[in-house]
């Protein structure tokens, strides 16, 4: 007797269909991790691409329309954005992006440290040793302060106070008014800084231009909207004696259709370093280093050598904002510049905030070659 007769059971046919399996969490995961790269490669494109425009805007010496110069002032903030691009596009794993992003990268930390600003000669102390021992002064010693008041809105009492701790001698201020001027008189300021050259008005055309040591009036630029003087100022240490022109520079902001005249003031500021002598432009400039028509200005050639030297790209602070100071969203940028003519060397470059008004000021100690 078989096995299926004792009432074995028999074993089901073979049909060749197996039952299904779940699905591995390798493979569950694979669409998610696909979405999740591919969004970070189009957000990656998406931040890039403003910073490629502007990065176009900086690397090109055009005279670009009013919003690209508005936007070049925030230049060294497209460091932000272009990590951001590099980063998507690295979590992406798209070469060509992050090769893209990187380059972009490249470019504004190469712009954040600007290898083409002139430099100034060393400090003047060794040589003013050197020179005291033979019986004369190699160069005098000037601390210059600017400060932009916002309509004559800045706070007198921190001005004056800040000349006082600094030992300023040359005090430029933009945005003069009457008032302010008052006001600063009943601090004290005619007593540490006894001669002025001013120009007040009730809007922001005003000047002034306060020192310690005598002033003499040279002149206006002209065809600017806002006031810019001349002055030529004569210090003295001891037997030598250095004489300097300054500037008190406010140039009209690049907005709408004054953008042609902004571009006008800054060729008319550039010229004067055309001319022989120490020369110190001080002031708002409403230009960043990232403009090309501040750089163009720096670049300018005179009888005492090539290029101007702007005191807070030669000290490295180039980066170190001057405006807006009034708690407005906008980023920093520095458009308030010391500049000088190379035979002037400086130390000690400062941006100190002055409460009442939008700038800071900025100072530095120069020491202005006697003869």
């Amino acid at each position: 007797m078989t096995a299926s007769a004792q009432g074995s059971p028999a074993a089901p046919p073979h049909t060749g269909i197996s039952a299904p399996q779940p699905p591995s969490p390798a493979a569950a995961g694979r669409p998610v991790r696909s979405f999740l790269q591919s969004a970070c490669r189009w957000l990656s494109v998406l931040v890039a691409m403003p910073v490629l425009v502007l990065s176009v805007f900086r690397a090109i010496p055009a005279e670009w329309p009013v919003l690209a110069v508005q936007l070049l002032s925030f230049t060294p903030w497209l460091t932000i954005p272009a990590a951001v691009a590099a980063a998507l596009a690295l979590l992406g794993r798209s070469r060509w992006l992050l090769a893209i992003a990187a380059l972009l990268l490249g470019c504004q930390l190469f712009w954040l440290l600007p290898f083409d600003a002139a430099r100034p000669a060393p400090a003047s102390g060794a040589d003013a040793a050197a020179g005291s021992v033979a019986g004369s002064v190699a160069a005098v010693d000037l601390t210059a302060m600017s400060i932009n008041s916002e309509y004559g809105q800045a706070d007198a009492a921190g001005i004056v106070q800040l000349v006082k701790d600094n030992s300023v001698g040359l005090l430029a201020i933009q945005e003069h008014t009457r008032a302010l001027e008052e006001r600063l008189t009943a601090e004290g300021l005619d007593l540490v800084l006894p001669h002025r050259v001013s120009d007040p008005t009730d809007d922001a055309a005003g000047s002034a231009v306060y020192s310690s040591y005598p002033l003499e009036p040279v002149g206006l630029i002209p065809d600017t909207p806002f006031r810019m003087p001349t002055v030529r100022l004569t210090a003295a240490d001891g037997a030598a004696t250095a004489v300097l022109e300054v500037t008190s520079v406010h140039t009209l902001p690049p907005v709408d259709v004054r953008v042609d005249q902004w571009r006008s003031d800054l060729r008319a500021i550039a010229r004067l370093a055309e001319r022989p002598g120490n020369r110190l432009l001080i002031g708002d400039f409403n230009a960043t280093y990232d403009h090309a028509e501040f750089r163009e200005l720096l670049a300018t050639g005179g009888p005492d050598g090539p290029g101007l030297v702007d005191v807070g790209a030669a000290s490295g602070s180039r980066l170190t904002p001057t405006w807006p100071m009034d708690g407005s969203l906008l980023p920093g940028i520095a458009i308030d510049h010391l500049v000088t003519t190379p035979g002037i060397s400086s130390t000690g470059y400062q941006v100190r905030h002055v409460p009442g008004t939008d700038h800071a000021a900025v100072l530095a100690s120069l020491a202005v070659p006697a003869g």
